[in-house]
C-alpha cells in the first residue's frame, strides 16, 4: 500500500479508496463519484475529485485542504466544492487568505457550511446527506444514498396498458426510494448511531473504533470524543448493516494484531460483517 494510491475497498458497486489511522491522517474517496469523505494531507488519489466532504477540522482530516486547492489551481481544474461544519468555514478562509499571500496568488474554491439531512446531490441518482456527530468540537457524519423510481406495488406485475390506464386515472404509478448505502462517521462517540435512523440501516457503516481492548479505557475515548470497541460489541445486534468496517484505528494496534483482536473479541455471529478499513 502507498500514500499515492491509497487501499481499495469495495462495496455496493462502488469503490472506496484511501487512508484512515487515529490522529495521523483520515481520507476516504469513491472515484466514480468524484467525491470523498475526509482529505488527511491532501493526498494525490484526491486530487481529480470534485466535491470534499470534510467531518471536521482536526488537521489528520482536514490538513489537506489548501494543497488540494492550490493543486487544483495549477492543473486548471474547476474550483471544488468543500462541505464543512459551519463553524470551520470562517476559519478555513482565513486559513486560505494566508497561504494566498504567501503563495501571491488568488484560488478559486467554495467552502459550503452543511446543514443536517440536507440532500447534497454528487453524481446521476446518488446524493450525500449529512448528520451530526459528537466530538470534541463540531462533527458531522455524512451518508451517501441513492435514489431510484420504483412502480407502486399495486402496479407490479401489471401490463403496460394496466399501468397507462391506472396513470391516466390520476393516480401516482411510481414511488421513490432513498437507500442509505455508505455512512462515514468521522471522528464521534458512540452516540453517533442514534442520530439518524438511517445510519444502522446503511449498507456499509464507515464506524470510527479509535481503541480496542483495554490498552485505553472507555472513559479515556469518551474524554477525547472517540469510540472503544468496548462500546460498540453490544451495539452490533442493533446495526442492520451488512458491512461494518472499522476506520480511525490507533496506531498502537498494527493491522495483523487489529485483526487477531476482533477475532477474538466479536461474537461468531458477527465474524462476517466486521472488518478494518485496510487503508493504513
Amino acid at each position: 500500500m502507498s500514500l499515492t494510491s491509497g487501499a481499495e475497498y469495495s462495496c455496493c458497486n462502488l469503490t472506496l479508496r484511501g487512508l484512515s489511522l487515529s490522529g495521523i491522517r483520515t481520507a476516504i474517496s469513491v472515484p466514480e463519484l468524484s467525491f470523498c469523505f475526509d482529505v488527511g494531507q491532501g493526498f494525490p488519489f484526491l486530487l481529480n475529485l470534485k466535491q470534499f466532504f470534510i467531518s471536521h477540522g482536526h488537521l489528520d482530516h482536514a490538513a489537506g485542504i489548501p494543497y488540494i486547492i492550490s493543486q487544483k489551481a495549477m492543473n486548471h481544474q474547476e474550483a471544488p466544492k468543500f462541505y464543512m461544519p459551519p463553524s470551520l468555514v470562517n476559519p478555513m478562509y482565513e486559513i486560505m487568505k494566508i497561504w494566498q499571500k504567501i503563495e501571491n496568488h488568488e484560488y478559486n474554491y467554495q467552502f459550503l457550511p452543511i446543514k443536517e439531512d440536507e440532500k447534497i446531490p454528487v453524481k446521476g441518482n446518488y446524493f450525500v446527506r449529512p448528520f451530526p456527530t459528537t466530538h470534541r468540537i463540531e462533527s458531522f457524519g455524512y451518508t451517501l444514498f441513492q435514489s431510484q423510481r420504483k412502480l407502486v406495488k399495486e402496479c407490479q406485475g401489471l401490463s403496460q396498458n394496466e399501468i397507462l390506464k391506472i396513470k391516466n386515472q390520476g393516480l401516482e404509478i411510481h414511488q421513490h426510494i432513498e437507500t442509505p448505502l455508505i455512512t462515514f462517521t468521522g471522528d464521534t462517540q458512540i452516540e453517533f448511531l442514534e442520530s439518524r435512523p438511517w445510519v444502522k440501516k446503511s449498507k456499509v457503516l464507515l464506524m470510527e473504533s479509535t481503541y480496542l481492548d483495554q490498552r485505553k479505557t472507555v472513559e479515556h475515548a469518551r474524554k477525547w470524543g472517540h469510540s472503544h470497541l468496548d462500546e460498540i460489541i453490544p451495539k452490533l445486534d442493533d446495526i442492520e448493516s451488512e458491512k461494518i468496517v472499522l476506520i480511525h484505528i490507533s496506531s498502537r494496534y498494527p493491522t495483523d494484531e487489529a485483526l487477531q483482536i476482533l477475532k477474538q473479541r466479536i461474537p461468531a455471529r458477527h465474524q462476517n460483517r466486521v472488518d478494518i478499513f485496510p487503508g493504513r
